[in-house]
């Protein structure tokens, strides 16, 4: 874990201090503008590689393998209320209410009954099932966009990713998230995300949720190469994406996504 020297504490308080003098510009409608299709793709068109996360939620049963896998490789506090990934448990009700709760994450699987309080009697229960979140990896990330100082940005490969040094704890790429997948370190006092386990995928290896889910319900793909099983189900099959309507265009793809998922 890396450790905050006091002249980086200083420098981080010097910048934040300037950098507030421009908030009304960094946070005005004009700094949420969607990159366009064709701008968005000079991230990647010199690279062979765009990475993109598959998630088939009819596997999911909601273990919480992934998440503790998620919290040791990446230097989050196993305690710690936040993670770079999640589980969430949805109970959909004869009646159409539908309840979802993820207590600590999903971290130790969902042993509880009672869901947001409630204990739901079977017979009241239409269906139920389990959906795994992350950090979509959007083509056009609101995220970049609004960060003052650079600390957050994305490489060729699609990724966005975020720089510990350079953070200053601003808080606006955590408001500019539709997806909720940002948090505030309680620890190093930056914002966090999930990068696909980046230092991994460069050495070909799998992120550590990906590695240590036991049913195959995550997986990681190359949608530049056609022979990648992952391309081959994103092009292939009857694929989702959460929240579309935001133009982020996420590369998060999800099989049997119901709709009741938020």
């Amino acid at each position: 874990m890396e450790n905050n020297e006091p002249v980086d504490q200083e420098r981080r308080k010097f910048i934040k201090t300037v950098c507030m003098g421009v908030a009304a510009v960094a946070l005005s409608p004009a700094a949420f503008k969607i990159l366009g299709p064709s701008e968005a793709l000079a991230f990647v068109q010199n690279t062979k590689r765009r990475w993109v996360f598959l998630v088939d939620t009819n596997k999911c049963i909601g273990c919480g393998f992934c998440v503790k896998a998620c919290k040791q490789e990446n230097e989050i506090a196993y305690d710690a209320p936040v993670s770079r990934t999640w589980v969430e448990r949805y109970v959909v009700k004869k009646d159409g209410d539908t309840l979802i709760d993820s207590p600590k994450a999903g971290r130790d699987g969902f042993i509880d009954a009672a869901i947001e309080g409630q204990a739901v009697p079977p017979s009241e229960i239409a269906k139920g099932f389990f959906v795994p979140k992350l950090c979509n990896q959007c083509e056009n990330p609101p995220c970049v966009q609004v960060c003052p100082v650079g600390a957050t940005y994305q490489i060729k490969e699609g990724i966005v990713m975020v720089d510990r040094k350079w953070c200053i704890g601003c808080g606006y790429c955590i408001e500019a998230c539709p997806y909720s997948a940002r948090f505030f370190n309680p620890e190093l006092k930056v914002a966090e995300k999930c990068n696909f386990c980046y230092h991994r995928t460069v050495k070909g290896l799998k992120p550590a949720c990906v590695q240590n889910c036991p049913v195959g319900a995550r997986q990681i793909g190359n949608i530049k190469d056609p022979d990648d099983p992952v391309t081959k189900i994103v092009l292939n099959e009857r694929v989702s994406v959460l929240k579309e309507e935001y133009g982020t265009d996420p590369q998060a793809y999800y099989l049997g996504l119901d709709r009741s998922v938020r």
